[in-house]
């Protein structure tokens, strides 16, 4: 026994040994390839990560140039039309990109109508998604959100687009739970709104808004430099419209005055010519009266010269203009006009503003002297408030009904009025006409001296 237990004795601890060596070695590499596996996972998930980042930051940069692309066409284009369209495109790309919800973002501009009478009506000047009879849509702005909006220049989300009284209106906002107004401000011009709705209530992300207002600032800006490019055309027209009546007036004043006058000097020469042979004392009364239609004509001619370019108005000023007019029509035409101005509405007025009124009084005083048969005419210039002047024409003529006058105004030759309501929105002013058929007429001109004023009178306050 003891011989046979001494062998086992000496291989238990061996056995034993290579079990423990074996156990450690399972357990051992059991961890190695858990830890190289592990280590193989996140380096697999890093990789992702990292080219998802990429992905990201390439949308990003894509996002961005993009938007850039789309501002810088928008704030280069003169188009009025043009500008909408792409401001309502880069808030849509801005909110929309790699977003699912794409198609169901409702997008508007709603701009105050430039006709409307009390300049508070807000139109559908573009729109993304809106019904044919949501783009006839008028809102009077005047509550709800767009009237808060408005009034505060700040924007603001609405929640409950059901219960607003104006944006209810909108077929294509009854399916939106959420909308973000921005107002297109600047200053104290206020052009309208920039709306966008969608169905999702939390759509709009902080981040998305503060990105909108960048928008919004971008188009007023655009919009301004439309609509100023749009006010030089329409303002190089009428100037070439002014520029065409001024040469049909002359025309017509010249075919009506000297031209008949020549003809008839003309004529009666030839009556000289042969009475001469028969009644020499004749001849010579009708040679006097010749001589006189002659100076008229020189007269008239003088006159016109004067109209056309006043160089006393350049050399001395448009109170020496006027009361140089005024000798003229009682000299030429013997017709008694008054001139009262005061000295400090003259030192308070550019000299470009000083000519385009002297333009409008000669303009009402002619009409005066043709159609009035009036026995006076005066001319006032005087202070109106701390910033206005008001130029007065008025005289003690025949007047007229001014409501039937303009509703054939089209119909007639002449366009004397229109030539003179053209002129003072050249200076931003307001052309007022009252007449009452046996009393009289008076023309009215309220022109601003200041930017404020012209703000004021703008805005009608």
């Amino acid at each position: 026994m003891s011989l046979l237990a001494s062998p086992m004795a000496a291989v238990q601890p061996q056995v034993l040994l290579i079990v423990v060596t074996l156990l450690l070695g399972i357990l051992l590499g059991s961890g190695l390839y858990h830890l190289v596996f592990s280590t193989v996972l996140h380096r697999k998930a890093e990789q992702a990560a990292r080219r998802d980042i990429e992905k990201i930051q390439h949308y990003e940069r894509e996002r961005i140039r993009s938007m850039y692309e789309l501002i810088s066409t928008m704030t280069a284009t003169l188009k009025y039309s043009r500008v909408l369209d792409i401001a309502l495109d880069l808030g849509g790309k801005t909110l929309t990109a790699g977003n699912s919800a794409l198609g169901r973002l409702v997008s508007a501009v709603l701009l105050f109508s430039e006709t409307s009478g009390n300049g508070t009506e807000l139109r559908v000047g573009s729109a993304r998604r809106f019904t044919p009879a949501d783009l006839r849509v008028v809102l009077p702005a005047s509550e709800g959100i767009l009237a808060r909006v408005i009034s505060s220049g700040e924007p603001e989300i609405c929640q409950d687009i059901a219960s607003d009284p104006e944006l209810k209106r909108f077929i294509a906002l009854r399916a939106c739970r959420v909308a973000y107004i921005l107002p297109l401000r600047t200053g104290l011009d206020v052009y309208g709104v920039l709306l966008y709705a969608h169905p999702e209530p939390d759509f709009f992300t902080q981040s998305q808004r503060d990105t909108l207002q960048i928008i919004a600032q971008q188009a007023v800006i655009a919009i301004q430099n439309a609509r100023l490019y749009s006010d030089l055309e329409q303002e190089k027209e009428r100037m070439l419209e002014i520029q065409e009546e001024a040469r049909k007036k002359l025309s017509r004043d010249l075919h009506d005055g000297p031209t008949q006058s020549v003809a008839a000097i003309a004529m009666r020469l030839n009556f000289v010519r042969r009475m001469m042979e028969k009644d020499v004392k004749t001849a010579v009364e009708e040679v006097g009266r010749i001589e006189e239609l002659a100076r008229r004509t020189t007269k008239e001619i003088r006159h016109m010269l004067f109209t056309l370019r006043p160089l006393v108005l350049e050399s001395q000023g448009l109170r020496a203009a006027l009361e140089a007019m005024a000798d003229k029509m009682r000299d030429t035409y013997d017709q008694n006009v008054l001139v009262d101005v005061d000295p400090k509405v003259i030192s308070a007025m550019e000299s470009g503003k000083q000519t385009v009124i002297f333009y409008i009084a000669e303009e009402a005083v002619n009409n005066a002297r043709k159609y009035a048969q009036a026995a006076h005419i005066w001319v006032r210039l005087k202070p109106f408030g701390n910033d206005l002047a008001l130029l007065e024409i008025q005289d003690d003529g025949v007047g007229f009904n001014v409501g039937a006058v303009d509703a054939t105004y089209e119909k007639r030759g002449s366009f004397g009025m229109v030539n003179m309501r053209e002129r003072a929105e050249l200076v931003n002013g307001v052309l007022k006409v009252s007449s009452v058929e046996g009393k009289g007429t008076a023309i009215q001109v309220l022109i601003p001296l200041t930017e404020d004023a012209a703000d004021r009178l703008r805005r009608g306050t």
